[in-house]
């Protein structure tokens, strides 16, 4: 028996086809802009290239950078963070805070950095300073200044030089908070 297609059926079948099409076409839309949103300012995936944050971070390390929290907190001594290279806005630094807005800064020639007068007592450095550059004498931190310093202090181009100075606050892209891959040393990045 020969099933007949009336030109109603055929019309409609079309008219679904469309509106699946347009149905797809808006969900692939909305995904595109969620994702934007997300990786735009909430959060995304870092790669570290270079060695001036071993041994807590190591080349080719994936991290996910938090873009929202310094949007609603102040950042905080020791946390990880992002901002552009002063002299190449393209390429991203990461770094750690060692000095906040207001305070001091200095390192004598035994290494020790000092805070407002005191030692800071911290154990991410991975050597003593040999070169504390402009540190040497006292910096003071503007009101949205931070003095940032790589772990691999011997190995790092960070504020104690001219080239990098005082990172201001609206230059951070984000905090690094945690270590994706590799999988084996997935991590909290966030200081304790």
């Amino acid at each position: 028996m020969e099933q007949k297609v009336t030109i109603e059926e055929e019309i409609e079948k079309r008219d679904n086809r469309k509106r699946d099409g347009i149905q797809l076409i808006l969900y692939i839309s909305l995904l595109v802009l969620i994702s934007f949103f997300i990786v735009k300012f909430v959060g995304q995936r870092t790669v570290v290239s270079g060695e001036s944050m071993e041994t807590t971070l190591n080349n080719g390390d994936n991290l996910i950078i938090d873009k929202i929290s310094y949007r609603i907190s102040d950042p905080k001594r020791f946390e990880i963070v992002v901002f552009p290279n002063p002299m190449d806005k393209s390429v991203y630094f990461i770094k750690r805070i060692i000095g906040l807005p207001g305070e001091t800064v200095k390192i004598d020639g035994d290494g020790k950095i000092y805070i407002n007068g005191s030692v800071l007592h911290e154990n991410y450095g991975r050597e003593v300073i040999n070169n504390p550059g402009r540190a040497a004498e006292t910096i003071t931190l503007g009101k949205d200044e931070y003095f940032v310093m790589g772990d691999n202090r011997n190995n790092s181009l960070d504020s104690r030089f001219e080239e990098v100075g005082n990172i201001h606050r609206d230059d951070f892209i984000g905090r690094a908070w945690i270590r994706i891959y590799p999988f084996g040393k997935f991590k909290d990045l966030l200081p304790d």
